[in-house]
């Protein structure tokens, strides 16, 4: 879509209001509203200002003075707004040089995927990731010097089979066997068939949506693979119409990896891909049908997995899903079907242009353009240096003894983990200046100020069942 078709699609819809959204480096949508008079063509060329000083993770009060710059390929009307309004998501730019800001999250996605050409590996890097989430009917929770609880409730829960809700109708999912039942033991579907549909009329396709593992209404619902680029903005719509669409319904939806104790979490599981010349590059002979490209890619997700960790896993509470011994992908190998690997080829289909490497570790609370990124670069290292991924894990990791076990590598144990992974390791980040050097020391900083020290600074209610009485 052209400015100028943009411009004709708001006479044609009779909007009245333009949002403008981009992305804070941690990964949430920020937006701001103008008139749809005050949308005319220049502002296609020459952005709006706006103050990046209050954005986190973004430029100091002596430098606030920033550019978004609407770009109208993913104009769209918004769903939700009692006046007709226009979204589209913005590129940032410092006003005086005109340079993509180096810490806008899309402006990093825009950089790998031209990377990718420019290496001569291949020209698009196509992401198909799975996003998990729960739909709850309560949530409260607070923090103060002297109490901390959070409190969940979900008419689907196990725990409230017993409760008096005059009437209990029962058919409760019972913990991990949510997988995939049908009506009325799935009481979510015609909420979830309402965000399926939203996201279709919203131009997002949709391959399937259905019930997950976990009781209390975790779901899932699968957009078809895209282009990096555009797979980050359509999960960032997503997000939007899941939550807003729950928010309708009377109730409350969460990409928070790991809500509940001794049920499943919730991840983002993220098919990935090389093309060239409109050809799959990861289709080929080797084991489980995939090239050698395709196994040195691998072999780089691997190497660089505990790096990767800090931005697909970027969340205290992403480390209570990646558990050793459950079903998460903690084990840093390759599988054709082995769910517990980190790297999972998916044999559904013999065609080539389906084989792909499915990264099973990442989650949802990740900002999906640093998240895809980081991917990429991996797997572009790992090509580019022929890194041998090893041997497959094709055993049940279960029968494994623990010697063997124990020669498998595993993903970090923390957050604190993978940003001292980060640390050490980021070289094959910054190639072709995809991310800055300001970008990796401002991730970590961020997130050990903000998130991992003050996580330690806390007790935890659970450490009064165990110590009060020490």
């Amino acid at each position: 879509m052209t400015p100028r078709e943009v411009l004709a699609l708001c006479r044609e819809k009779n909007v009245k209001a333009v949002d403008l959204r981009f992305i804070d480096l941690p990964g949430t949508w920020q937006h701001f509203t103008i008139p749809v008079d005050k949308l005319v063509e220049d502002v296609f060329e020459d952005g709006l200002g706006f103050d990046g000083s209050s954005i986190r993770g973004w430029q100091a009060i002596n430098e606030s003075d920033m550019l978004v710059v609407p770009q109208p390929e993913t104009a769209a009307l918004d769903p939700f707004t009692a006046l007709p309004t226009l979204s589209m998501i913005c590129n940032i730019q410092d006003p005086i040089t005109r340079d993509d800001y180096s810490r806008d999250p899309r402006n990093i996605a825009r950089k790998s995927a031209n990377y990718l050409k420019s290496t001569g590996i291949g020209d698009t890097c196509y992401m198909g990731p799975e996003l998990e989430f729960f739909i709850f009917d309560d949530i409260r929770f607070d923090q103060t010097p002297n109490s901390s609880f959070y409190f969940i409730d979900s008419v689907a829960g196990q725990w409230n089979r017993g409760s008096e809700e005059h009437p209990n109708l029962g058919h409760k999912l019972r913990y991990k066997e949510g997988y995939f039942p049908v009506p009325p033991a799935d009481q979510m579907m015609d909420i979830r068939n309402e965000m399926m549909q939203t996201l279709i009329d919203s131009g997002i396709s949709v391959e399937a949506q259905h019930h997950e593992v976990a009781t209390a209404g975790q779901s899932e619902i699968d957009m078809k693979f895209d282009t990096l680029v555009r797979m980050a903005d359509k999960v960032m719509m997503y997000k939007y119409i899941v939550k807003n669409a729950a928010r309708k319904n009377g109730k409350t939806v969460t990409f928070m990896p790991k809500p509940l104790f001794g049920d499943n979490g919730s991840g983002m599981h993220t098919h990935a891909s090389i093309w060239k010349g409109g050809e799959p590059l990861f289709a080929g002979n080797g084991y489980a049908g995939l090239s050698k490209m395709a196994l040195y890619a691998a072999g780089g997700l691997i190497k660089h997995a505990a790096a990767i960790l800090a931005f697909s896993c970027p969340t205290t509470n992403s480390y209570k899903r990646l558990v050793p011994g459950y079903e998460a992908p903690v084990n840093l190998a390759y599988s054709q079907r082995n769910r517990s690997a980190s790297i999972r080829i998916p044999m559904y289909s013999s065609s080539p242009k389906a084989k792909r490497l499915e990264f099973r570790c990442p989650d949802p609370s990740c900002n999906p353009y640093l998240s895809f990124s980081a991917i990429l670069m991996a797997m572009i290292d790992g090509i580019q240096n022929k890194i041998d991924p090893g041997e497959p894990l094709d055993k049940d990791i279960y029968d494994l003894a623990p010697e063997e076990l124990a020669k498998v590598p595993k993903a970090p144990g923390s957050l604190e983990e993978s940003l001292a992974a980060l640390a050490k390791d980021h070289e094959f980040l910054l190639r072709g200046d995809v991310f800055a050097s300001d970008v990796i020391e401002t991730w970590i900083d961020y997130k050990m100020k903000t998130e991992v020290q003050p996580m330690k600074l806390r007790p935890h209610p659970y450490e009064f069942c165990m110590y009060y009485d020490v």
